[in-house]
């Protein structure tokens, strides 16, 4: 077996002033899938996250409270570290720099930097964002003489200082930058910074005496160091840079540094330029992503519009949530968080594509075999087209996962969950269980179902691990989830023939929505015969608006029988329908209470839209329609001499 090959990812290091709100979890949940995709590659991984606590803001904060600086980030910090627990972050270390291991490292970059002559003592005169942390120049501030990156009022200063010697690295970051084009993604942040540098780099203030609250200068204690300074070293800390030589060559440069589009510029020009004076490499990516917008407006307290995950992730679930960030918003551009967006993808992607995959192939390996999957013999062109896609999926994934297309990658994993569930729809398995002499053909396809669901649960296990894990469970399948790996899914055939699957589960409950039954609009007419005229005016329109035989084939019709039909109460028109499709029972309302006794329908084998998006009327939830044709007031449900469970094409 050859070596794992080393893989260090890091998130920033994020500020304890306040609690975190969605837009942190949404950096750590991109870096927390990277991650385990990574491990699920047979990678080395050494995944990093922590706290930057140091810094003017934070002693400020603390003072306001009456409370120390390290009991004021203590408590936040537990905040911190609750939200990756209940996110499922798996970091493999959390730092803060308030720790005594930091704290050395720190120190000793400054001596060594100092002693190469490239820091040296003077007076700052100058501008200062404190909320931000950052030193400015005149010509750097925004139209209104504010913070470029905050756009709140700067502080002039004047205190001695140290400074590092910036302006020495202009030239060979620059030129850096420019020969490794994968060093700053996406591109329009390494434009941006290309820019910045090509400005003029001034030296860099790295240490105040205005505040105490940082890491004492090992020379000069009366100064502190310099927060970004202190905070930028992080990454060197946990991996062993003073105490484990071999495990820190191991794993720097780092593979990946992830952060918010506003903090690239500190780690892809002071950062580097560190690492420059310490005769260290450079890390070998930087990607600056995108913030997340609600519902269309950038997060704000005076705007009231913070999300806060902790509520969401309780209300939700984590898995739903970490789906919906990474699916909807493609990597690098801002994303919009919106509750009603989540709700739909949670409805229609988690609970009626996926969960109901698993629900139905579970419930029917149960009802025609007993639990028991019996080895496949042979296979149908649409067992060959299955297998097919599930091969081109896995490559896909891995190809788009190493390059950190988190959004297609999954976009792609659904598009087989889709596929999987075409392919029920396709071999009707509630027929071929009534044919003795197709006993194969059915343990076929319930096989391939099992099979196909065995590798959705390993490619979605980077994004939603709890989901992924309750499939493994449910199909009953042996060994440790945690040690599988990608290549376990690059062969077909993992199950063996004999094995019995566990009992089904409901992996995503479905969120109701309250709607209120849409009143009909009429158009004003005189008397019946010009209403009829409006409704055939409405339907020729409706015959002349094209639609693509892609939009069609998303419509999904299958052959029902009517269980029972009752009266919805307090209405004239409607009929609420218990409907069997083989392989699950439904309830729908339908509004044909005034042409049909509900006697009249029971035993009837009806065509119904079984992929309709769930309504409540009337208290009750709809899932589906039956299909009718009408004329003038004449109206009859489509009833097919054809067998429950049969597709519509």
């Amino acid at each position: 077996m050859s070596e794992k090959k080393p893989f260090y990812i890091t998130t920033p290091i994020y500020y304890p002033s306040a609690k975190l709100h969605i837009g942190h979890a949404y950096c750590t949940t991109i870096a927390d899938s990277i991650a385990r995709y990574h491990r699920l590659a047979g990678d080395d991984v050494f995944f990093l996250t922590g706290s930057d606590e140091h810094g003017q803001k934070i002693q400020q904060k603390a003072e306001e409270a009456g409370i120390t600086p390290i009991e004021y980030t203590d408590k936040i910090v537990a905040g911190f570290q609750n939200l990756w627990k209940k996110l499922n972050i798996s970091n493999d270390d959390f730092i803060r720099t308030t720790e005594k291991r930091h704290e050395k490292v720190v120190q000793e970059i400054f001596r060594r930097i100092y002693a190469k002559g490239d820091i040296y003592k003077g007076s700052y005169k100058g501008l200062y964002c404190t909320p931000c942390e950052s030193y400015w120049t005149e010509h750097q501030l925004d139209e209104n003489g504010c913070c470029p990156d905050c756009g709140r009022p700067v502080q002039e200063v004047s205190e001695e200082a140290y400074f590092f010697k910036m302006s020495n690295y202009q030239d060979k970051i620059l030129a850096y930058i420019e020969e490794h084009p994968d060093f700053i993604q996406p591109v329009s942040r390494r434009n941006e910074m290309i820019n910045f540098i090509k400005q003029g780099l001034e030296d860099l203030c790295i240490s105040r005496t205005s505040f105490d609250w940082g890491i004492p200068v090992p020379i000069d204690e009366k100064h502190v160091i310099y927060v970004w300074f202190d905070a930028l070293t992080n990454y060197l800390t946990p991996i062993g840079f003073l105490d484990d030589q071999e495990k820190f060559n191991k794993f720097w440069p780092a593979d990946l540094h992830l952060v918010g589009k506003e903090i690239v510029r500190f780690h892809t020009i002071i950062w580097p330029c560190i690492l420059m004076a310490l005769d260290l490499p450079l890390p070998k990516k930087v990607y600056g992503h995108g913030w997340l917008i609600v519902d269309g407006d950038k997060m704000s307290k005076s705007k009231g519009n913070v999300i806060d995950p902790i509520g969401l992730i309780d209300e939700f679930g984590a898995d739903a949530i970490r789906y919906f960030l990474l699916r909807e918003i493609n990597l690098g551009q801002d994303g919009n968080f919106s509750r009603d967006a989540l709700i739909g993808r949670i409805n229609s992607d988690l609970a009626n594509d996926l969960g109901n995959l698993l629900h139905r192939t579970l419930n029917m390996v149960g009802k025609f075999q007993d639990g028991i999957l019996t080895a496949p013999q042979g296979e149908s062109e649409v067992d060959k087209s299955l297998k097919a896609d599930a091969a081109e999926t896995v490559a896909y994934f891995a190809e788009n996962m190493e390059k950190m297309e988190l959004s297609l990658s999954i976009k792609k994993v659904w598009a087989f969950i889709s596929r999987a569930n075409k392919y029920i729809d396709e071999t009707a398995p509630w027929a071929l269980a009534k044919d003795e002499s197709k006993k194969q053909e059915l343990a076929n396809v319930m096989y391939n179902l099992a099979e196909s669901l065995r590798h959705i649960s390993v490619l979605i296990s980077p994004f939603m691990p709890v989901t992924a894990e309750r499939i493994w469970q449910q199909l009953n399948l042996s060994g440790k989830f945690a040690d599988v790996q990608l290549e376990d899914i690059k062969t077909w055939g993992g199950i063996e023939g004999g094995h019995k699957v566990g009992t089904p589960e409901q992996l995503f409950p479905r969120i109701e929505v309250e709607k209120e039954e849409a009143a009909p609009v009429k158009a004003p007419v005189k008397n019946k015969k010009q209403e009829r005229k409006v409704k055939q005016e409405n339907l020729a329109a409706a015959d002349t608006e094209e639609i693509s035989i892609d939009e069609f084939s998303k419509i999904h019709l299958r052959v029902v029988r009517v269980i029972s039909a009752e009266p919805v109460p307090k209405t004239e028109k409607l009929l609420k329908l218990t409907v069997d499709l083989g392989d699950e029972q439904r309830e729908i309302v339908s509004g044909i209470a005034k042409h049909y006794d509900p006697a009249d329908l029971v035993g009837k084998n009806v065509v119904m839209v079984i992929n309709l998006k769930p309504a409540k009327i009337r208290g009750i939830v709809s899932h589906g329609m039956v299909l009718a044709a009408s004329k003038g007031d004449e109206l009859q449900v489509l009833s097919v001499d054809m067998p429950v469970g049969s597709t519509v094409r």
